[in-house]
């Protein structure tokens, strides 16, 4: 019945207004080669480092010096990751990273929820008050000193896990697309469940967050993406507990040492006298990229649908 209600020139216009349609112009078509040309070239470059990197880490230190570009290593060498995973120190940096980045990111998802929730209401007293507070921390900040300061003299966080953890507890971006994402929600929802008894946190945990788990899913990842390539912090506050250091400083130690004596990166190590410094750098980047990577594609698909409902609505 509908498609008999569309008029012959609607028809028409539908079967030739999109580049996928069998009446495309020639605009259009080369508009759409254009597109898929610049994002293949993209995504080659993009790839092509990281297929080279991990090739590069199973080859020999002779193959590396001696060829400037390769995809296959030509002798396959386990050396470099045999001494990854023989060290102690890089072993307990692995558990080191994924405590921090476990811990980090639920801390992080606690109080955006629950300072978005709480601004997402008009009812809350100084509303205006907290929302120009954080307002004003997206442009303005302390800077490194100072930051330094109240952590490890004031605070007295230093050489310890929260040194690293508390600091960057939120993001006031985040926390605003979050706000804006509760904004969306019907209130009336929210209002039948309070006429059910529900309290305030019974309808946050029984209402709002099984609705939210898109932009939860999305800033939950970029939260951990962002604990698990972290480094500075760890580097700074750390200083006398290198037992506690996250995988990303010692790759950082890594290279340092690889630059200089054998003696120094034979320290990395219990039981190589003199270790492939070249090939034990790109191992050491697969170690510390190939988890997040492999979490990524399960939460790919709430990236759009989490971020664009929650910067559209409010």
């Amino acid at each position: 019945m509908a498609e008999q209600a569309l008029t012959p020139k609607t028809k028409k216009m539908i079967e030739s207004s999109g580049p996928v349609g069998q009446n495309a112009t020639v605009g259009s078509r080369i508009f759409d080669v254009l597109n898929y040309l610049i994002v293949s070239l993209i995504a080659f470059t993009t790839i092509v480092p990281f297929i080279y990197i991990i090739g590069a880490s199973f080859a020999t230190e002779y193959e590396i010096a001696t060829r400037p570009m390769f995809f296959i290593p030509q002798d396959v060498s386990v050396a470099a990751y045999q001494f990854i995973f023989s060290s102690n120190k890089i072993l307990r940096g692995f558990a080191n990273s994924i405590f921090i980045t476990a811990a980090g990111t639920a801390i992080n998802l606690f109080f955006t929820v629950t300072m978005a929730y709480a601004i997402s209401k008009p009812r809350l007293r100084g509303r205006n008050f907290f929302l120009n507070m954080v307002i004003f921390s997206m442009f303005f900040s302390g800077g490194m000193i100072p930051g330094y300061i109240v952590v490890a003299n004031i605070l007295n966080l230093k050489n310890t896990f929260w040194a690293v953890l508390l600091p960057g507890a939120i993001s006031a971006y985040n926390m605003m697309i979050v706000k804006n994402f509760f904004q969306g929600i019907p209130q009336e929802l929210e209002e039948s469940a309070s006429i059910d008894g529900c309290t305030d946190i019974g309808v946050l945990l029984k209402i709002v967050l099984p609705l939210s788990l898109p932009v939860l899913a999305t800033f939950g990842l970029f939260y951990a993406v962002g604990h698990w390539n972290a480094y500075f912090g760890a580097m700074i506050y750390m200083t006398g507990a290198k037992e506690k250091w996250p995988l990303q400083v010692l790759l950082r130690e890594l290279i340092i040492m690889s630059n200089g004596s054998a003696g120094d990166m034979a320290n990395m190590a219990d039981d190589f006298v003199q270790p492939p410094e070249q090939s034990v750098k790109m191992a050491v980047i697969v170690v510390s990229t190939v988890p997040i990577m492999c979490v990524y594609p399960f939460l790919q698909k709430y990236f759009v649908k989490g971020v664009m409902v929650g910067a559209l609505k409010g």
